[in-house]
């Protein structure tokens, strides 16, 4: 499953790809690209593990970034 999710107050594009980099750790994503520019996460995981997949992702996202908010 391939979803794109908005993201409010991503700050930077160092803060981006700090993101990005690790959720792409994350055991059982399959694709990741926080965009900048256009304040999106696309994040593509196997259909039973996304939700959990995506939480992980959103407990990631707080860690490099406190103030970021990920449009669920």
């Amino acid at each position: 499953m391939k979803k794109v999710f908005e993201l409010e107050d991503l700050d930077c594009a160092n803060c981006a790809a700090k993101m990005q980099d690790a959720i792409a750790k994350i055991e059982g994503v399959d694709s990741v690209s926080v965009n900048f520019l256009s304040q999106k996460m696309t994040l593509e995981a196997a259909d039973d593990i996304f939700d959990a997949v995506l939480k992980k992702a959103v407990k990631t996202i707080k860690k490099v970034e406190p103030d970021c908010r990920v449009i669920l």
